[in-house]
Order: C-alpha cells, then structure tokens, then sequence
C-alpha cells in the first residue's frame, strides 16, 4: 500500500533489489584493500540477491589497481574501471555510477569510514519507496576538532545561503535507486558536487543515522586545501552568491567612499588639522581596487567554469576494465545518448 512523505511524495513498496551495486572510488588505497575484501566478502554472503562491487581506480601511484585487478580475476563479482589519471574523487564516483548496473546503488569510501552494516538498513528504506537513502553522521571517529567544525559549518552555510534542502552532516555515502541515477545521470557538468546534485533531483529521500568509524588504514585524501578548494566549487556550482557577495562588497566601498568624500569636506570647513588628500586618497584607492579585484576575480570563477563547460570534454577517460564487457557497453551507450554526434567504437 502507498504512503506519502512529509513533502507530500508517493512512496510505492518495492522488493528487495535483484541486483546490489556497491560503488567505491579509490585513490592510493593499497593498504586499505586488505581490510575492505575482508569486510566486503562477509557482506556479500548477507545481501539476498545478485550483488556486483564497482572498484574505480582513480589514477593510484601505489598498488592499487594491481590489487583490485587480482582481486576481480579471482572473482567475477568484483568490477574494475582503471582511469586513465587522476580525475579527482567526484569525477571517480561519477565513472562507478555509470558503470553499474544494479537496482539499488550505494556509494561508499574504500577506507570502510563507511560501515557496510549501514548499508542492510538503507535497502530497507529503499524497500518502503525512498528512492535516496544517505547516511547522516551523528559522530566522527578519527577526525580532529578542527575537520569537525569547519564541516558542521559549511553544511550549514550551503543550507543557509545556497541549497536550503542540502542535508547536513552527510558525506557521499548513500543509496540511489536505477529512476534516480538515471535522472542524475543527464547532469554532466563538469565541476561536480554529487551530494547536491543527489538533492537536486528530486526524488524521495530520507536519512539514515550512523557513526563514522576512523579509517582502517591510509590517511585522508581531503586535506584542508582540497577541502577549501570543494566547498568552493560547492557554492559556485549550486548558486550565484559569490557574485552577488561582489556586488554587496563593492556597494560598501561605495558608501565608503561616500563617507570619506563628506570627512574631507568637513574637514575643510571645519579646519580638522589633515595631511592634504593623502588619507583620503590612500582609503579610496585600497577599498574600490579591492572591491574591484574581488569582484573580478569572482566573476573570473565564473567564466571559467563556463569555459569549461563549453569545451564539453568528458568527465573521466578510462585506460581498462576488468569484469565489465556489458558496463563499458552501456556507459558507451550513455555518452552516444548525450551527443549523438560522438561515434563508438567497439572492438
């Protein structure tokens, strides 16, 4: 029997899916695997039905893809797509999405912060109807302070200021179903933020909470830079604040100037004791070349992902595949569907 959500959502039960795709992207990995085969093969004897492990290589300088490759040849179950470099974690996690072919599809972390446990719990929710399922954190081992607070913070922002459905405290671990990957799949721009993306599309979504545990082995393949530098192409891809920020800066130095043009008048009527036009000037010239190199470089940020865009090059390349022959087809198939000017060629 159908239910509705609080938006107002039709929620139709389906059966548990026929076939389960767990996606993880990876990126220098090699001491991690050891640890995820463990864990993955003890949950593939739970899950029900046919399940399939897409492994996406992302361009990995260690052992890595040797690993996965030897893993997927002992067994069939195991995927591998070798990018051809180091495209960048979204760009890895878009290659896993369109090379699956499951029912129900969960993106995951290869370093197991993401426990496997959680994913039974998503397939339930999947079951009642919801269409995304994402894991919301209510705790963060292994992270200091510092990574706490600047994440609570910036989801807040984004809530606040850009994407006000944008849950918090979510990372890219979740459950789409094939309906939502196949709308989210239409989306090919270039500079991705998947968890806004996945918001975006619509669709009944719901939370599961659960405590991320601290990485098996590695380090963090986000350090503060790469953080700033994805919380920046957050905002600008979701919204046009940072323009509208520009402007609001350069309305400030305006009144400012405003403000130091009616000093120097008093000044002079006045008699304030002044050294002639140097302060004034000084504070002018700093506030309206600030406010105008901000705002050019912000608008710059803009017209370079539109320049982007416009060369319409391929999110991700790929150099091999391991266990993938229907994958790779139907990947091909979605990349002739989005320019029906490109030829495949197929061996």
């Amino acid at each position: 029997m159908a239910t509705y959500t609080d938006k107002g959502q039709r929620l139709d039960p389906r059966p548990y899916p026929p076939l389960l795709s767990l996606v993880f992207p990876m990126f220098n990995e090699a001491d991690a695997i050891p640890h995820l085969r463990a864990a993955l093969t003890q949950f593939l004897e739970e899950v029900q039905d046919d399940s399939e492990v897409i492994l996406v290589n992302d361009g990995s300088r260690d052992s890595t893809l040797a690993q996965i490759c030897g893993w997927a040849e002992q067994d069939p179950r195991i995927k591998v797509v070798g990018l051809s470099r180091n495209f960048g974690h979204q760009s890895a996690a878009t290659a896993g999405l369109d090379y699956a072919s499951g029912d129900a599809i969960v993106l995951l972390d290869a370093d197991l912060q993401d426990p496997l446990s959680i994913v039974h719990q998503m397939i339930e929710r999947y079951r009642e109807g919801y269409d995304v399922v994402y894991g919301k954190r209510v705790s963060r081992e292994g992270e200091t302070a510092f990574k706490r607070l600047t994440a609570s913070g910036f989801y807040r922002l984004m809530q606040r200021f850009v994407y006000a459905d944008l849950p918090a405290d979510t990372g890219d671990f979740r459950l789409i179903s094939r309906k939502c990957l196949s709308g989210l799949q239409q989306m090919r721009e270039a500079h991705r933020f998947l968890r806004g993306m996945v918001a975006w599309v619509g669709y009944p979504q719901i939370e599961v909470p659960y405590q991320r545990a601290a990485r098996v082995a590695g380090e963090t393949k986000y350090p503060l830079r790469k953080m700033l530098r994805f919380a920046w192409i957050a905002a600008t891809s979701f919204s046009a604040l940072p323009l509208k920020i520009a402007t609001l800066v350069g309305f400030i130095a305006m009144l400012l100037g405003i403000e130091e043009g009616i000093r120097a008048i008093l000044a002079h009527i006045l008699g304030w004791y002044t050294v002639p036009g140097w302060a004034s000037l000084t504070v002018l010239v700093s506030l309206l070349g600030g406010a105008t190199l901000m705002s050019i470089g912000v608008l710059g940020e803009y017209v370079g992902k539109i320049y982007e865009q416009s060369k319409n090059r391929p999110i991700y390349l790929v150099a091999q595949t391991v266990n993938c022959e229907s994958q790779q087809l139907a990947a091909e198939d979605l990349s002739l569907a989005r320019d029906p000017r490109k030829t495949v060629v197929r061996e």
